[in-house]
């Protein structure tokens, strides 16, 4: 956590936080390409992950997304590092070449969800990535969904972050 609050802008992002995790990788390819891949991970058992919260949606009264079958391969150049605009199914909020890059969940009315990328360059070839997710519970079924989905949520953010690498 230290070398994410090291960039002093990122700390609004933690403020009454109700959870944080922070997943730490090492990899070879530069900011863009290892976001990029994390971004564009979306294998058939995810595409299985957004029936069940369907289904969660209909029993919690949450805000019902549209159930994306595909989801674009986002190419590294087409990464947007530009606040409000969108990088697949989030929402930039902030972000520096080679620094980080802090996106947030589309809006809904039981939680607020971030995900933060920041790098930290071990050599010449070498970064250590942290991944974060931050969430702030806005209503009583935000607790409830995020501890069902819980388990899903560490496995999924890991297989992307595999997948950036």
């Amino acid at each position: 956590m230290n070398e994410i609050l090291k960039y002093k802008e990122l700390e609004i992002y933690f403020q009454n936080a109700d959870h944080v995790d922070v997943k730490t990788i090492e990899s070879d390819v530069d900011l863009r390409r290892f976001i990029s891949g994390m971004l564009s991970y979306y294998p058939w058992w995810m595409v299985s992950l957004y029936g069940i919260r369907e289904i969660l949606a209909r029993i919690l009264g949450l805000v019902r997304h549209e159930k994306p079958e595909t989801l674009p391969s986002i190419k590294p150049e087409d990464l947007s590092y530009t606040p409000g605009e969108n990088a697949s199914f989030f929402i930039v909020r902030d972000a520096k070449e080679e620094m980080y890059w802090v996106s947030e969940t589309p809006e809904d009315r039981h939680l607020t969800a971030f995900l933060g990328v920041t790098a930290e360059k071990l050599n010449h070839k070498r970064t250590r990535y942290h991944v974060f997710t931050s969430v702030k519970y806005l209503h009583w079924t935000g607790p409830v969904y995020f501890n069902l989905i819980r388990p899903f949520h560490h496995m999924v953010v890991w297989c992307m972050m595999k997948a950036g690498k």
